[in-house]
């Protein structure tokens, strides 16, 4: 048999960004270095219990144990409107308008395929999370990268796009709050989005998973909020961080009914659903009092300004976030993103993520998260400053 040759799509995919880091990672491990891994969005809390005890239960009950239903269980669906409709104010259909996912990373994924055909354009956001392009390429579409900069708040410039790119593209990824930068959108920037997406008849794909990780009361949006939402895109939410429960796997997709049933068709045809049981436990997170979340919220903006105030001591620039768990800084004067993460991991044993890692516009920053505790990120702060940058 000849040697094992990948597909072509698999050959020109880039090693996937955390991979990367993961194996640098090991590397210091294995020779005893103490690190402090600031690199991944991986709350460090434990789910909570009342959830926790939720899926016990359910996971011993017999009736769970069978195939689920591909589009989710009725009762879940219908704890997602509940929830849209008590924090946003949006009535949805949860017969048609909700679908349940397998973490919201598998329908972002899958969505592409229910839109894109070989040859077609999506306008994707750079610095961004990697899966909006990669799943693009895996339907043989094109990425048209929109640049999000400074200047600009971190918001695409839709001025800056071509006509005939923008007649041309089928769907178009949005993120806000923003992974990595950590930037929000105001109604009226959706405003702008729902306008765009008409002129050009174009999905609107919007990845609003960091929400209800918010500080200083300010309240993110949803896009669903925005007269005409509906009749142009979908929104895509997670359980992962707003309850810890980023290994559960549970996620859905709200919005524009004909979208939803196109990536139900999709998921019908390549996962079995949701484990009911983590379903179930998904139901009591979502209707069950929000003090957990509260919690959360209180405890990432107590760490966030001991790393944002710690990091601008030891001189550097960073971007004090409104939402997310996330912390966007500048790279100091001379180094390149990956020159300043590889500093960090190689003398200070702390692992960082590269801003062009998320793309070329995010040369020249790097980004920490908020997911490990005081003492630790602490810690880190006093390592940065022995640099004495």
């Amino acid at each position: 048999m000849k040697p094992f040759e990948p597909a072509d799509r698999v050959k020109t995919l880039p090693p996937y960004l955390f991979a990367q880091i993961d194996k640098k990672k090991a590397q210091l491990k294995a020779q005893g270095a103490d690190i402090i891994d600031l690199g991944v969005g991986d709350p460090d809390q434990p789910t909570p219990s009342h959830i926790i005890e939720s899926l016990q239960k359910a996971a011993a009950d017999p009736r769970y144990h069978r195939y689920p239903s591909y589009s989710g269980m009725g009762a879940f669906n219908e704890s997602v409107a509940r929830f849209y409709k008590r924090r946003f104010n949006v009535n949805l259909n949860p017969r048609n308008e909700v679908i349940t996912l397998i973490g919201s990373k598998e329908g972002i994924a899958h969505l592409p395929l229910a839109v894109i055909n070989p040859g077609d354009i999506a306008l994707v956001p750079t610095p961004a999370y990697p899966v909006y392009s990669v799943a693009v390429s895996f339907c043989g579409g094109t990425s048209y990268f929109m640049p999000l900069v400074e200047q600009n708040g971190y918001l695409p410039d839709f001025s800056a796009i071509p006509k005939d790119i923008a007649q041309k593209a089928k769907l178009m990824f949005l993120n806000y709050p923003n992974n990595p930068t950590s930037a929000v959108a105001s109604p009226d920037f959706f405003k702008q989005v729902v306008r765009f997406a008409n002129e050009n008849n174009i999905i609107v794909c919007h990845d609003a998973a960091y929400t209800e990780t918010y500080f200083d009361g300010y309240l993110p949006p949803s896009f669903l909020e925005t007269p005409g939402a509906r009749e142009v895109g979908i929104e895509f939410h997670s359980l992962s961080k707003t309850y810890n429960m980023t290994g559960w796997r549970i996620g859905f997709a709200v919005g524009n009914a004909d979208v939803i049933a196109g990536l139900g068709k999709v998921k019908s045809n390549i996962d079995s659903g949701a484990f009911d049981a983590v379903q179930v436990a998904g139901i009591t997170a979502l209707d069950s009092d929000q003090d957990c979340v509260e919690e959360m919220r209180a405890l990432y903006a107590r760490r966030r300004e001991v790393l944002v105030e710690g990091l601008k001591s030891a001189g550097l620039e960073p971007m004090s976030p409104k939402a997310t768990f996330y912390v966007w800084t500048k790279v100091p004067k001379g180094y390149g993103s990956a020159d300043f993460a590889e500093l960090l991991l190689t003398k200070c044993a702390i692992v960082v993520t590269p801003g062009n890692g998320f793309g070329q516009p995010g040369e020249g920053y790097f980004r920490m998260t908020l997911c490990l505790g005081e003492e630790r990120l602490a810690e880190a702060v006093e390592r940065i400053k022995a640099l004495k940058l």
